[in-house]
């Protein structure tokens, strides 16, 4: 019978768990919203069994790098910009996509909603550029993103209701250069949508 009391942990074990999520969710391995739940844990562990419980179902070859240098760009990505294109129509990316450094959203009297809660980026730094003329664009993050704006408006706005107080050091960012033109942008923090539970 084992009497010892289980180890602590200290910052330096947490912050190298929060750097392997954060490589973990470049790979594709987790999506924004679980690695946002992930890193919390990670951050709130006061136990070396607790740590170790949050990375527990990642690859062991993924876990023995923790401690090394995150890339400066996550794999995984083409190099190539989306783009996210309504005219007098609609257009939606949610679910589980994957997100290249650089996306595009043109909503021209039409509508654009970009939902990035289980998204998987390829980048640490994804910018977005938001163009809303005589419409209107929807960008949803889940709560642990770190969400810059930029832009102008012209006869038109943008409404940023975003949620800091769950920003990390390690968390994504993503970057959005907003330009309404007679139309809207809305930026917004939201958790995820909780699955049903099945009989």
């Amino acid at each position: 019978m084992n009497d010892q009391p289980e180890l602590r942990v200290g910052d330096v074990e947490r912050e190298q768990i929060a750097q392997l999520l954060n490589q973990a969710v470049g790979e594709g391995r987790l999506t924004l919203t679980e690695y946002n739940e992930r890193v919390g844990l990670a951050y709130a562990a006061r136990t070396r069994g607790e740590l170790d419980l949050v990375v527990a179902d990642l690859p062991v070859a993924v876990r023995r790098s923790a401690a090394a240098p995150l890339p400066a760009v996550y794999e995984g990505g083409t190099g190539k910009r989306q783009w996210a294109v309504a005219v007098m129509s609609g257009a939606v990316r949610n679910g589980r996509w994957r997100v290249e450094s650089e996306v595009t959203a043109l909503a021209m009297m039409g509508g654009v909603e970009l939902d990035f809660r289980k998204a998987v980026l390829t980048s640490k730094v994804t910018t977005v550029t938001a163009v809303a003329i005589m419409g209107g664009i929807e960008i949803t993050v889940p709560p642990g993103v770190n969400v810059e704006v930029g832009g102008f408006s012209f006869m038109g706005g943008k409404d940023v209701n975003v949620d800091e107080d769950s920003v990390t050091p390690d968390s994504p960012t993503i970057r959005i250069n907003g330009f309404a033109l007679m139309g809207g942008i809305e930026i917004v923090t939201k958790h995820p949508k909780r699955k049903q539970i099945e009989d």
